[in-house]
């Protein structure tokens, strides 16, 4: 009888998992087929629907389980059927801004508050012996990286020796070692090149509230998530404590180009510090071009009166996929059903009588 119960609740709970996630497929299909496409050259402030290929901007993460350079990954370490380790023992969520291309134009991307659906592409798990999947690559530098890299900067990174715990994140890996155990590793990215669809408002990039806020994505770490925080930088906004820009906010690092010794302005520095040399008018014409955002171009944002959705794949293929989502959630809700008939039943002592 005992084995009964608990198949009945694990029926049930599983049951409504399933549902869950196919209402969610069923909201994302409604979003998705409700809006028509729209050309990105055509595109007007408002509610749209942008299919397009993704480029990157200023910066591109570097994923944390593979290193693969990218706009948007899920990581998790789960236990890989080891009851020593929680479920998921760690997991980290990152997006940074882009561009998504079609035939007709581009068109930036800001993140922040986005509903991401990406594709698993890598999931692996520690073998019987405890050695790690050949597919590992656990990232040991910084989350991030220019998008474009020169030639002098690429050299100087690979003579560079990195210290690995430095990297965000490695003392939990480091915790998770120590621990032993089997590990199960997943990891969703979208990658330059990638072919999304993007439900959301389009607005003049002079109508965001925050925009180096919005460029950047951290799951549930972002600063302002913290209630107090929030209520801090509220307050700091009203009485006009905060910045009004990145020149007066970061000084010499808003520069583009300084990081890497190439600024394309000339940057207050002390004046006994060797001077930097100014970029080339082809390199300053391609910071501008990467780094400013004119006031009246239109971008893609999450708003309170219209989430952003950011999908893998076309119209029609995420279209057939939330359906399918959504089938699988109905069979969910058979199963709960069922397994909530039978507990009662059990419970009643009327099940096998």
């Amino acid at each position: 009888m005992e084995w009964i119960l608990a198949a009945s609740i694990a029926g049930i709970l599983a049951g409504l998992a399933l549902v869950v996630r196919g209402l969610g497929g069923y909201r994302s299909a409604l979003q998705v087929a409700d809006t028509s496409t729209s050309t990105i050259s055509s595109a007007a402030a408002g509610e749209v629907r942008i299919s397009g290929v993704i480029e990157p901007a200023e910066l591109t993460l570097v994923s944390l389980l593979q290193s693969v350079p990218c706009v948007f990954y899920r990581a998790s370490v789960g236990n890989g059927g080891d009851a020593s380790i929680p479920d998921v023992a760690y997991g980290e969520e990152r997006s940074v801004g882009f561009r998504v291309r079609d035939s007709t134009g581009s068109l930036r991307v800001f993140p922040r508050g986005a509903r991401v659906d990406a594709p698993l592409r890598f999931h692996d798990q520690t073998g019987l012996a405890g050695d790690e999947p050949p597919g590992l690559a656990i990232r040991t530098g910084p989350a991030t990286q220019t998008a474009e890299v020169d030639r002098a900067t690429a050299i100087a990174g690979l003579l560079t020796i990195h210290d690995p715990g430095s990297s965000t994140g490695l003392p939990a890996w480091r915790e998770l070692r120590r621990q032993g155990g089997r590990r199960e590793y997943r990891e969703a990215r979208l990658e330059p090149g990638d072919a999304v669809t993007i439900v959301g408002r389009a607005l003049p990039f002079r109508d965001l509230d925050d925009p180096a806020g919005a460029d950047i994505g951290m799951g549930g770490s972002d600063i302002e998530a913290d209630p107090e925080t929030a209520a801090d930088m509220a307050d700091a906004r009203a009485a006009g404590a905060l910045a009004d820009g990145p020149e007066h906010a970061w000084g010499n690092a808003a520069i583009p180009g300084f990081g890497i010794g190439r600024p394309v302005t000339t940057p207050d520095i002390d004046p006994a510090a060797n001077p930097l040399p100014l970029a080339t008018a082809e390199a300053a014409a391609i910071a501008e071009r990467r780094f400013e955002i004119a006031p009246d171009s239109l971008v893609l944002a999450a708003s309170d009166e219209s989430p952003l959705l950011i999908a893998y794949g076309t119209p029609n293929a995420l279209v057939d996929r939330d359906q399918a989502r959504f089938a699988v959630g109905l069979l969910g809700a058979g199963l709960a059903i069922a397994s909530a008939v039978i507990l009662a039943l059990s419970l009643s002592g009327s099940f096998g009588a």
